[in-house]
């Protein structure tokens, strides 16, 4: 926390932000984890298909990789929105940060427990006793959660650090060296790209963890109240297209980042894995649920995620939830089946 709050009062150059580019259209500064790519389709497909042309906004991805928490470039106003994951969001809170979740883009994390395909150990509660590897020291929030899950807690196992890479990961699991490994849905990927079937054994209250949701400036939101609707509306149509045609969102995944499928069957496996995180499980696209925020946070607490629980209704703010459902589904669909018509 002390971090937190010393890089958030040294973030105090601010640059121009949400600025008009040309005639209604407005450009958005907005920090991700990735820059463009798969794991984020919704992005792709509202940009193949103009969805955030038609609402008047340019989306200008900040650079991803930095060490200063992503809050602090929405505190200083150099990104307009940022995504952070559920630690992220309740330590930006606790610090006092002026800031709301106004969008939940992926509402399953990524993260998860993983043994071989063909492992005797069917749920976590079987690993007591052995040991378990962690792709980074990092890793070892998402196991001891999942331990507590099941009422075991880390003393109960063995941890060792595996280290990250598809060839060791795999070796770790096939020569048995670990029970299971602790990671996440690239981790799995570049295992399986190694030829060893994997299966995860994750518990369902580790999955239904909010990942990955936009966050904006309170003090910011009527002065960009009609640029982010128009971009949450077009995030929940490109989200919405992977449930109409996932091959649709494929082709488009190809041509946007081909980096990502020089190797076919793993870019096929990564978009294939990352549609699960981004469609909603509300019934509305991005809705905000109080109660799993809630849920999350003792688990965090007894891992040393977080210092303390602190209230979702300080952070959470659902006013543009509407108007990002505002569109025709059998609209999005028409316009699915023109691009490949025209396209494929």
């Amino acid at each position: 926390m002390k971090t937190l709050v010393k890089y958030l009062l040294a973030a105090t150059i601010a640059l121009p932000a949400g600025t008009a580019v040309a005639q209604d259209v407005t450009t958005l500064n907005i920090l991700m984890p990735l820059p463009r790519s798969s794991n984020f389709y919704p992005l792709l497909v509202g940009e193949a298909l103009g969805y955030f042309e038609e609402e008047g906004v340019a989306v200008n991805l900040l650079p991803s990789s930095t060490t200063i928490p992503y809050v602090a470039f929405i505190q200083n106003g150099q990104a307009d929105l940022a995504m952070l994951d559920a630690p992220q969001t309740f330590q930006a809170a606790a610090a006092g940060v002026d800031m709301k979740v106004l969008y939940e883009g992926m509402q399953r994390a990524p993260e998860g427990i993983a043994v071989a395909g063909d492992s005797p150990y069917q749920n976590v509660a079987e690993l007591k006793g052995t040991t378990v590897g962690l792709v980074s020291d990092r890793d070892r929030v998402t196991l001891g959660i999942s331990l507590d899950a099941v009422g075991l807690t880390l003393d109960d196992v063995t941890t060792v650090v595996v280290g990250e890479g598809g060839p060791t990961l795999a070796n770790a699991i096939q020569n048995q060296t670990v029970s299971a490994i602790a990671g996440a849905v690239p981790d799995w990927l570049a295992v399986q790209a190694h030829g060893l079937a994997i299966r995860l054994i994750t518990p369902e209250e580790v999955e239904d963890t909010p990942a990955n949701s936009f966050v904006g400036a309170t003090a910011r939101l009527e002065e960009l109240q009609k640029p982010l609707e128009g971009f949450f509306r077009a995030w929940s149509k490109g989200m919405y297209a992977a449930e109409v045609d996932p091959d649709f969102v494929a082709a488009v995944s190809k041509a946007a980042v081909p980096e990502e499928w020089e190797n076919e069957k793993f870019g096929r496996e990564f978009l294939d894995a990352s549609i699960p995180m981004n469609v909603s499980v509300t019934e509305l696209s991005g809705d905000l649920q109080p109660e799993v925020w809630k849920k999350v946070q003792p688990p965090m607490v007894k891992q040393g995620a977080i210092d303390a629980e602190i209230d979702p209704a300080t952070f959470l703010d659902d006013r543009f939830i509407a108007s990002a459902n505002d569109w025709d589904h059998a609209e999005v669909e028409a316009e699915i089946k023109a691009w490949r018509d025209a396209n494929m």
